[in-house]
């Protein structure tokens, strides 16, 4: 076998047993939050209201310690990211994952005998897999919720004219309706039963689920909690207006339908080419990356590449 790739297997190796005590370590610290948690609850000590509704509103993913919970300190809105896409891994160990692709992405490069300068490349590539399928699933989350709250909406209005209370129409919800706005209206009840009023518990469902229709929703609930008036009648308006936007949101993606799959051509096009002729030619593809014109040239591309990604998106993100 060649030397080089003992290397690389060696140092691939490596790597993966140094991700796995870095794990094992950080995953010996959790511990401590598990007692204080659970002192919390069982009021063996003193603690802060706020801190406890804090703790609940945060899903035991969102917890960070050790060295990468202190690198991780400087993104607070990290946190709530893995939350809004129910992340069924915590912030470290998906960190740790970040790594290992990484470097199973440059080590695969280096196996197939890629250009030095693909390499890098490789393992940045590797590094955001992970961050898109977390992307992903945050954004079918957010889509799931917006096809489903015009229905929950119209559910609520049904159980305060049946004689149930705010909170009880949200226990309704919870029980009928399918996730993930099932489990997101469950936890404005659990927080409102803990002590945190329902104003707040309605405005950290916002936080979560940033949404223009929720938020209709939680301003009308607010006033007329302040103010009175019939909130069955304000929710099935305010459910008739999420449906006319919704039904006019699919026509918009229906007419730029074109627009969109041009652009993911467009995009598509440069690297499969490059890739293509990497294959049939070498020698040709390799002036990019040996000579400083190439180099610029490749720079100048990817710069524009991203540049026109964004135009096509502004043109096609159509606002209803």
């Amino acid at each position: 076998m060649d030397p080089m790739a003992l290397i690389l297997i060696s140092a691939f190796l490596g790597i993966g047993a140094l991700i796995f005590g870095v794990g094992n370590i950080l995953h010996g610290r959790r511990a401590t939050q598990a007692e204080s948690r659970l002192a919390a609850f069982t009021n063996a000590g003193t603690p802060n209201t706020n801190q406890i509704a804090d703790d609940i509103v945060r899903d035991g993913l969102t917890s960070a310690s050790g060295i990468i919970g202190k690198l991780l300190g400087r993104f607070k809105n990290l946190p709530m990211f893995f939350q809004q896409a129910e992340s069924p891994l915590r912030i470290e160990p998906f960190i740790l994952l970040c790594a290992g692709t990484a470097a199973g992405g440059g080590l695969i490069a280096a196996l197939i005998r890629s250009p030095a300068a693909l390499i890098p490349l490789a393992a940045i590539g590797g590094f955001g897999c992970p961050w898109i399928w977390m992307w992903w699933r945050r954004r079918s989350r957010f889509k799931k919720f917006e096809s489903q709250l015009s229905g929950a909406l119209e559910l609520l209005a049904r159980a305060l004219r049946s004689g149930h209370s705010l909170s009880s129409g949200l226990t309704v919800v919870a029980s009928e309706m399918p996730e993930p706005i099932s489990v997101e209206f469950r936890k404005v009840h659990e927080e409102q039963n803990l002590g945190i009023s329902m104003d707040q518990a309605l405005k950290n469902l916002l936080k979560r689920m940033p949404n223009l229709d929720l938020q209709f929703f939680v301003i009308a609930v607010c006033i007329q909690r302040q103010c009175g008036g019939d909130l069955a009648a304000i929710l099935n308006k305010i459910s008739g207006l999420v449906r006319e936007r919704f039904k006019i949101l699919g026509q918009v993606r229906a007419l730029t339908g074109e627009g969109r799959i041009s652009g993911i051509v467009l995009m598509a096009l440069p690297p499969a080419l490059f890739v293509a002729v990497y294959y049939l030619n070498p020698e040709y593809v390799m002036i990019l990356f040996e000579r400083e014109e190439g180099r610029k040239m490749l720079f100048a591309t990817g710069f524009l590449q991203v540049l026109g990604a964004l135009c096509i998106k502004k043109i096609i993100d159509i606002k209803v």
